[in-house]
């Protein structure tokens, strides 16, 4: 057999028409994306197409497949006010350090009529470490089916992308849980939702008019089990019952806080949301939930505000005829001084001690967002005061910010591919 020997000056030459031809290829088929674009092909951690990391399609498009990751490591201070105890008692500084909120790696896509996403967050453990799980069914962009984990419909603080969020932590009044005067089976619920299990239509008319309305477990991210209920007091499933209406006059809301390849659009967007969970918190409570949203985008600029409320009424079998109704809202923005700086500005307002009680808490907050071109970073930080007013006494301040720092900074450095 004769040996065919390839010198090194042809082996050279044969990588570079191999890389010229991947490079080409990828042109294409990034032309080919840009012009298939699909609103619901996201896999909510990262946006699916951009200058990010890499995918694969046919020329069709009928087939698209995205592999992703993003990790984020935060250094936190958190400094909680003495509570009316003696400072000898109190450590006031804590839940500081270093942490990483997400450890993402996942698998997106599209095939024919059907779009999917499932993600990991190795950062968490339990029920949480499975971020998402699901399959879209798209029938016509105005009919579509949506079933596994993923986000419930409500909040559009949640709703947006993850790795484009204007702030590095959630508004407080979203993600803290409000005060009862009593105790009950499980935590006391929050005002947002987030991910869950479950089932939902959803679709965009005239690229205008957007609804959603689904079923979900109401258990939350931390649960892949199903375990509930009839309801006593109502006869039906004990499931959490969504629904939510969006109207974008100018087009389809992005999914971002401010992208630093989208400074030349002109959106806005107003929605209404609502859900019921029925026998709640471990069949301890049935919660209602509402809430109003609006979004706008201009070029650089960069604003959004909600406002939500939250019922709480205790189910027949605590034995107590008690409910229990609580408000928030925060309102922020940023803006592009730079293609690479956006300041932040955020307040963010809770009436955690219900609506029957007085006082309120109010926590404004800045930040800073940096984006390092051809590196995927992007660092984030951000200061938070806890203010209170108008309670009765200061033990009714003390409770009322139970478990929330009052002086709060945070620093983090976000990896996207």
């Amino acid at each position: 057999m004769k040996t065919v020997k390839i010198k090194f000056s042809q082996y050279f030459f044969i990588m570079l028409a191999g890389l010229a031809y991947m490079q080409a290829f990828a042109q294409e088929q990034s032309q080919i994306q840009e012009q298939n674009l699909d609103k619901y092909i996201q896999s909510d951690v990262i946006p699916m197409i951009d200058k990010k990391g890499f995918s694969f399609q046919t020329k069709v498009g009928d087939f698209m497949f995205k592999p992703y990751t993003l990790v984020q490591s935060a250094a936190k201070f958190n400094y909680y006010d003495d509570e009316g105890l003696e400072l000898a008692d109190q450590d006031n500084v804590a839940n500081s350090g270093f942490e990483i909120p997400y450890a993402i790696l996942g698998l997106s896509g599209r095939f024919n009529k059907l779009t999917f996403n499932f993600t990991l967050n190795a950062a968490k453990s339990g029920g949480a470490l499975l971020q998402q799980a699901w399959f879209d069914i798209n029938l016509k962009n105005e009919l579509r089916f949506r079933v596994g984990k993923f986000k419930t419909p409500n909040n559009q603080a949640y709703l947006v992308t993850l790795g484009e969020t204007l702030f590095p932590v959630l508004p407080s009044s979203l993600s803290a849980p409000v005060y009862l005067d009593r105790s009950i089976n499980s935590a006391p619920p929050t005002f947002a939702t987030g991910f869950d299990l479950g089932f939902m239509v959803h679709g965009l008319l005239k690229n205008k008019w957007e609804y959603n309305l689904g079923i979900f477990n109401g258990t939350g991210i931390n649960v892949n089990a199903a375990q509930k209920t009839l309801s006593d007091d109502l006869g039906i499933p004990s499931l959490l019952y969504a629904a939510r209406f969006a109207f974008m006059p100018k087009g389809a809301m992005p999914l971002h806080q401010g992208n630093t390849n989208d400074l030349n659009n002109d959106k806005f967007l107003v929605a209404l949301s609502t859900s019921y969970n029925v026998e709640a918190n471990w069949q301890t409570s049935n919660d209602f939930r509402a809430g109003l949203e609006l979004s706008y985008i201009k070029n650089r600029l960069y604003l959004s505000a909600e406002a939500y409320y939250l019922n709480v009424a205790l189910t027949k079998r605590q034995k107590v005829s008690a409910s229990y109704s609580f408000a928030g809202a925060y309102i922020q923005g940023g803006y592009f001084v730079t293609d690479k700086i956006q300041p932040a500005v955020r307040y963010d307002f809770m009436d955690r001690n219900s609506l029957n009680e007085k006082g309120i808490l109010n926590l404004p907050s800045v930040g800073l967002n940096y984006y390092i071109f051809g590196y995927n970073l992007k660092l984030q930080a951000m200061y938070q005061y806890l203010g209170r007013w108008g309670h009765e006494n200061q033990d009714a301040r003390d409770l009322d910010d139970l478990g929330l720092a009052e002086h709060s900074a945070v620093v983090m450095l976000q990896f996207s591919f």
